[in-house]
């Protein structure tokens, strides 16, 4: 850390005002406790949460942020909401972000994920002062031809089922903002693009996640549905994703051109587990529920890995836990949770301490 005790992307990021769309959601509650840790003037937009409980109400964060509901398939709404807040910074995070739900929904995630996408980058050129918008994807854009060696940015995009497929079209919907828009003489706007895997984290109550499906199958004493038990995913705490995007914030500030492009956040981890041996981590250290395998009629990636090197190397993107302690904090936040033993808000800015200080002791070394 520095001289102010803020880790370097941080100081950078401090005092500005940022929009996180999409803040009532797992990771944007997580990303705006961070956020007003560093001290950041923090405003958010996003529909209400759509999970009971929600870490967005659990850990107060609607106490702390200027939250604004809206839509981002509203134009309307979402230039209003930049027109109020007068961001110079947006986290894009506000999407349909379930698989299973695309195949229920298509259109609907879709318009959510690429057109709602367009009206964030359109609000965001609109807005003199705003200068740079990280827009989180997924990844599931690459064209998953299902081999062995990890994607690299500049992979074919794709994406079989509704989701993967809407997330490509938003991939491409911002390269065609930032190709189109970015060197503006007039408004150059930086936009850059995180593709992360799977995450993981306390918090997170979503439909048809291992992590909340085994919370609730623990707590509520039922069964816990595997579909795919032998599959592999790149599992990520929602914090290595988190710097990831604070990270590229403070990037795109100091340089505009060079962090305007797609950027993988994969595990560093070179290990691959399967949902069967993350199952198995979680339960040695809380407890097994009772398993109900199933085959899945829905087509799902059996694997995916991510080739993070330009991460690494060029933004110093380094996640300091390793995939069995990413799980093993998981599993300690929702027991602390529902053992009463700690509020959500400190479990959480609990993790964050201790990740930042991690992240402080390695730089020094």
């Amino acid at each position: 850390m520095n001289e102010t005790g803020k880790l370097d992307f941080e100081s950078v990021l401090s005092g500005k005002r940022i929009l996180v769309t999409g803040h009532t959601g797992f990771t944007g509650s997580w990303a705006c406790l961070w956020l007003k840790m560093l001290g950041a003037e923090v405003a958010g937009f996003s529909l209400s949460p759509d999970t009971t409980p929600s870490l967005y109400v659990e850990a107060g964060v609607d106490d702390h942020v200027a939250g604004i509901e809206g839509d981002i398939c509203d134009l309307k709404a979402v230039r209003a909401c930049f027109e109020e807040v007068q961001p110079e910074l947006v986290l894009h995070l506000a999407a349909q972000p379930l698989v299973r739900r695309s195949y229920r929904e298509p259109v609907w995630t879709f318009t959510t994920n690429a057109v709602g996408t367009a009206h964030v980058l359109e609000a965001a050129r609109s807005t003199r002062g705003c200068r740079s918008v990280v827009c989180v994807t997924t990844d599931k854009v690459y064209k998953n031809n299902e081999w062995e060696w990890p994607y690299r940015e500049n992979d074919a995009l794709g994406g079989k089922d509704p989701y993967s497929a809407s997330k490509a079209a938003a991939e491409m919907v911002i390269d065609s903002y930032r190709y189109s828009f970015g060197s503006d003489a007039n408004h150059p706007l930086g936009i850059a693009t995180a593709r992360g895997g799977n995450i993981i984290g306390g918090g997170d109550w979503s439909e048809d996640r291992l992590i909340p499906d085994f919370v609730r199958a623990v707590i509520g004493g039922g069964s816990l549905t595997l579909r795919y038990p032998d599959a592999t995913r790149p599992w990520q705490h929602v914090l290595a994703l988190v710097q990831g995007y604070l990270m590229l914030l403070a990037g795109l500030e100091r340089d505009r051109v060079a962090f305007s492009r797609a950027w993988n956040l994969g595990p560093h981890d070179p290990r691959q587990f399967s949902v069967r041996e993350v199952l198995e981590i979680l339960s040695n250290d809380w407890q097994r529920p009772v398993l109900d395998y199933q085959q899945n009629p829905l087509p799902e990636a059996v694997a995916l890995a991510l080739d993070s090197s330009l991460s690494r190397n060029v933004l110093g993107w380094q996640p300091p836990w390793d995939t069995e302690r990413v799980v093993k904090e998981t599993a300690d936040w929702y027991r602390a949770f529902y053992n009463g033993e700690t509020p959500a808000r400190e479990l959480c800015l609990g993790q964050i301490k201790a990740w930042r200080n991690e992240l402080s002791d390695r730089a020094v070394r």
